[in-house]
């Protein structure tokens, strides 16, 4: 009878532990209700690399998410709605873009506060956007660029 005993207790050990493992994962991804947000919205020109989901950071720190992507037929941009974590303002003239991790890292969102006075209330609309830059083409016009010294500053005497 102890054997058994012992093995209910084991098995009731490890559905707890499993039970608060995923506790933590619910509030790690999010889906716990964890803190409070208000949307904002952005219009960009290219989102490359990006998914609803993504991180929306703010000096390295994340204090947002993606949450809908759309293309706006009229303008044929990505009209994006970011759920902005609760107690983080941003000045109304704030930025925008899209950046990466690094050269083969992932893709996020970057805002770059501004200096304005007036703050954006939920809902307002973040004017200032920079688009994904394409790594493909940013080589193609390095490696397409005429690469002769004398169309520098420096080889006209600037230097």
């Amino acid at each position: 009878m102890s054997h058994s005993a012992a093995e209910v207790l084991a098995g009731a050990a490890v559905l707890a532990v499993a039970a608060g493992f995923a506790i933590y994962a619910a509030g790690a991804s999010g889906l716990g209700g964890g803190a409070a947000t208000y949307p904002l919205v952005a219009s960009f020109r290219s989102i490359e690399g990006i998914s609803e989901g993504a991180d929306v950071r703010l000096a390295g720190v994340k204090v947002g998410t993606l949450r809908d992507i759309r293309l706006n037929p009229q303008t044929y941009f990505a009209d994006t709605t970011i759920d902005m974590t609760q107690g983080v303002e941003l000045p109304a003239d704030s930025a925008i873009l899209i950046s990466q991790d690094g050269l083969l890292g992932g893709s996020y969102v970057e805002i770059l506060p501004g200096g304005a006075i007036e703050m954006l209330a939920p809902g307002d609309e973040i004017e200032d956007t920079q688009g994904a830059v394409s790594l493909i083409s940013l080589l193609m016009k390095f490696v397409g660029g005429s690469g002769d010294a004398s169309d520098t500053p420096a080889a006209e005497g600037g230097g």
